[in-house]
Parts: C-alpha cells; structure tokens; sequence
C-alpha cells in the first residue's frame, strides 16, 4: 500500500465504502497525480502537469454550474 500524500489531500467517496480519492504533488516529475483507491488498492491514476490543473479546476466548476438551456446536463460529455 502506498503512503497517503505528504503533498496532497484525500477526499472520501460517498458512492462506496473504502473509496477514495488521492491528489498529491510529485516534484521530482512535476505533475499532480489523482488517484483512486480502494480500500488499499489504487485502481487508476492520471497524472496532470501544473497547467491542466487550471483546467481540471474549471471543468468541476462547470459541472456544478446549472446547464445554460435549464435542462438536465449530463455529468460526462
């Protein structure tokens, strides 16, 4: 099992019991890493550079943000 970030935070899914989400830092090849685990199993990972965080950060915001037309918007494009 790998060690929870130093750099980093850890949210709780709401979905499943066990799961979460890891964001940590690595310096050494600048990039941010999501992953997600079970229990004490990651299941996947995408590793962002700094500039794609910005927009990660944008693309949640708009997934919170009413659809424009006032109908339901699907969650994945």
């Amino acid at each position: 099992m790998s060690p929870l970030p130093r750099n980093g935070a850890t949210l709780t899914g709401r979905d499943r019991q066990g799961r979460t989400l890891r964001i940590a830092r690595h310096a050494a090849s600048d990039r941010v890493v999501l992953s997600v685990w079970q229990d004490s199993s990651c299941v996947a990972t995408v590793r962002l550079a700094p500039e794609d965080v910005v927009d990660l950060v944008t693309q949640l915001t708009r997934t919170l943000l009413p659809a424009e037309d006032g109908g339901a918007e699907a969650m994945i494009n």
